[in-house]
Parts: structure tokens; sequence; C-alpha cells
């Protein structure tokens, strides 16, 4: 009866041991008799004592390496460090299992042989603004290679760039230089819209003023004009007046001598009165003389 106890025992305790939990994102490579047999996904699993084997347990998240620098060599024959950073997922746990021996480091390598091929067909310059095409590139060739690894090659980024001393000394000067240029040219530019937009405001300054002079001399000559017409309103009202009057000839040989009585004010030295004005005039002093003595 203890035996029989002690055998449950050792039962329940190696179905115990053989109970497996494959936790989210994982998988389990399981082997039976050395050979492979199944993947174990997330959950609850119970293992054969003795035949089966959990070969390799297998993270099947996204991972990021970093590898070190590589020492590279463009097509103009710059020698420069770049490292990598590659994005990947595992994304058959069989093939990752028995693809390839020590799989961080095949990606290691194929990273650095894949990178020397790419730039040694760019040169200095390209390699410094072309960085999104090295990573397509790099991204594709290794995904490719990876495949029968079981490996899904997600992304790949060069991190750094270092170029010789020598190399960044020179790129320094010339990024020196280009700016001086620019702000040279932003000088210049500056300066000569001050000049133009002076110009144009003595430009306008002067068209305004011209303007002004125009408006005035305008009002002027209307001011004038209105004056003369004034004037000749008048007269021609008092002339309008005197004709309705019906005044007498002698009335208007007075107003007429009145008229060059103001003329000879004036600088003239000699005045030419019209005969019929001269037949008034002395009509004009024959009434007097008859007024005169009708007083005494």
């Amino acid at each position: 009866m203890p035996a029989l106890i002690v055998l449950l025992a050792i039962i329940v305790a190696l179905i115990v041991a053989n109970i497996k939990i494959v936790p989210q994102a994982h998988a389990y490579v399981i082997e039976r008799f050395g050979g492979y047999h199944s993947t174990w996904g997330v959950g609850l699993h119970i293992k054969m004592p003795f035949i089966d084997r959990i070969s390799k347990k297998v993270n099947m998240k996204e991972r990021v390496v970093d590898f070190p620098p590589q020492p590279v060599i463009t097509k103009d024959n710059v020698t420069m460090q770049i490292d990598t950073v590659v994005y990947f997922q595992i994304t058959d746990p069989k093939l990752f299992t028995y693809g390839v021996e020590q799989p961080m480091m095949a990606i290691e390598n194929l990273t650095a042989t894949t990178l020397r091929n790419i730039i040694g067909d760019l040169e200095l310059d390209e390699t410094l603004t072309s960085r999104d095409t090295v990573n397509t590139k790099m991204r594709s060739i290794l995904d490719e290679a990876t495949d029968p690894w079981g490996i899904k090659i997600n992304r790949v980024e060069l991190k750094n760039i270092i170029p010789p001393r020598e190399i960044q000394n020179a790129m320094e000067k010339q990024m020196k230089a280009e700016r001086e240029r620019r702000e040279a040219i932003l000088i210049a530019e500056g300066e000569k819209m001050s000049k133009i937009l002076l110009a144009e405001g003595e430009k306008e300054s002067a068209i305004l003023k011209a303007e002004a002079v125009k408006q005035t001399a305008i009002k002027e000559a209307e001011g004038q004009a209105e004056a003369i017409l004034a004037v000749q309103t008048a007269i021609a009202e008092g002339i309008k007046k005197i004709n309705e009057s019906n005044p007498s000839d002698a009335y208007v040989a007075i107003k007429a001598l009145e008229s060059f009585e103001k003329i000879a004010d004036g600088k003239a030295t000699k005045i030419i009165i019209p005969s019929k004005i001269q037949e008034l005039a002395g009509l004009t002093a024959s009434v007097k003389e008859l007024m005169s003595d009708d007083t005494k």
C-alpha cells in the first residue's frame, strides 16, 4: 500500500512537472526523440515525460539590435565608420531554431557585408545625403537573406556616419564658407530692397507733390473763372437793368465820360474818344449852360 502511494505521488509529480504554460508573444519548439515534433503557441501544454523536450524558447516580440561601428570605404576611397540599428522579428520559431547557428552573429556579419557593398558604390557626398536610400536597400537585402532563418527585418537605420577627422575639418570649413556666402547674399538683398523702397518712396512723394500743385492750379483757375463769371454776370445784369429803364442819350454820355475818366486815371497818355460820345458830351455841356442861365 505505501508503495502504491509512492507510485501515485511520482506519477502526479511527473504530470505536474510536464505541464507547461507558454506566455504571450512566445513560442516553444518541441522535439520528440531528438527530432522536431511541434511548436507550442500561447496557452497550456503537457509534455510527454522522457520523450518530449523543449528544444528552444523563442521570443516573438520585435527586437532591436545596435551593431558597433563598421569601417567602410566609399567609391572615392574615403574610409569612414558607420554603425547600424536593425529592427527584426522572429516569424517562424522552427526555422529560427534550426535555420542558422547563432542568428544574431549571422545578422551582424550580414549587415556589415551588405553595408560595405552598398557604400562602396557611393561617393562621400552621396553617402551623407542618401541615408534613406541606403536604409531601404539594406532592409530589402537583409530581409531576403534572413527569410530562411525565420526572421523578418522590419527596419534598418544608419545611426552614425563618422568620416575621417580631416574630412570633418574640410566639411566644417565648407559649411562656414557657405554660411558666410548666404549671409553676404542676404545683406546685399536687404540693401537692394532698402534702396528700391527708398526710390519708390521718393517717386511717390514727387507724384503726390505734382498732383498737389496740379490740384492747386486747377482750384485757382476755377476760382478766377468763377470771379470773372461773377463780374461779367454783374455787368450783364447792370446793362440789362439800364436797358430796361430806357436811359436817355445824356445819361449814356455821362456814364461813358465817367468810364473814360477812370481810364484816364491810369498810365495811358492818349485817349481817343468816339465822335458819337463827343457830340453827346457837347449836348450835355449846352444843357448845363441853359440850366445855369435859368438859375440866374
